[in-house]
């Protein structure tokens, strides 16, 4: 089931080339294209638009830098895929095998229609939403255990869904079954300690430090869509930054 959402339109006060970015946009957001569909020509485009073709160009290459689109050489332009919610391993040390890249696997332990708490339905705008329990797990070994939460007006039926059909990645998910596509996240880190629940997922015990990754997803128009708190043990914790 797709969510259609009503499309805002764009500034005029902004330049040719930002309004038609801003409308292409909105036509991702309504879910028009899905991330294996050929966006239309630049000559389509500018057919469509009535604008140059320097502008439609410019308007394309602003969604490239952006991350929303991508150019295949020879192919056209795609809807990029959504796929920065493994971007949380950034912050733990992972071991190659082989030298290869390891790719942490989801487990989830339930999904449920509930009441948020006040943070969730602060941020995500209503208390009427669907908690996923997940652990992401490498070679065994259990790295992250994380609660989500979505809204149910947009992701409703989420917690009924047959779970080999997810996948380990979500935010594809979310646009491909849902037409939620998501545009930007931020990240807060903190530390904590394990409740005896977190301690018995981590393989922990009770009081060990953890880190606490609390993410909030966007969509194209800057809407909250999901909000998410992922917890790991605080020894594996990293973080690095290069300042220029």
């Amino acid at each position: 089931m797709v969510q259609i959402q009503q499309e805002r339109e764009p500034d005029k006060r902004l330049p040719a080339y930002l309004q038609l970015r801003d409308r292409l946009a909105a036509r991702i957001a309504a879910g028009e294209w899905r991330a294996d569909d050929v966006l239309p020509s630049e000559n389509v485009l500018t057919r469509e638009s009535g604008l140059s073709v320097g502008t439609v160009r410019r308007a394309i290459q602003q969604l490239v830098d952006e991350g929303l689109l991508e150019r295949r050489q020879g192919s056209g332009t795609f809807l990029r895929k959504p796929a920065f919610d493994a971007t949380l391993f950034r912050f733990f040390a992972l071991q190659p095998k082989d030298g290869k890249p390891v790719i942490p696997v989801s487990r989830v332990i339930a999904r449920t229609r509930v009441k948020a708490p006040s943070q969730a339905a602060h941020i995500l705008g209503t208390e009427d939403c669907i908690r996923i329990d997940r652990l992401r797990v490498v070679s065994d070994e259990i790295l992250l255990s994380e609660e989500i939460w979505l809204p149910n007006h947009l992701f409703d039926g989420f917690d009924s869904v047959d779970a080999s059909s997810i996948g380990p990645l979500l935010y594809p998910y979310y646009q491909e079954r849902y037409g939620v596509f998501v545009a930007r996240a931020e990240d807060e880190v903190s530390f904590a300690t394990a409740s005896p629940a977190q301690a018995q997922r981590l393989n922990l015990s009770p009081g060990d430090p953890l880190a606490r990754i609390e993410r909030t997803a966007f969509s194209l128009t800057g809407d909250a869509i999901e909000w998410r708190v992922a917890y790991g043990d605080a020894a594996r914790f990293r973080y690095r930054s290069n300042i220029t």
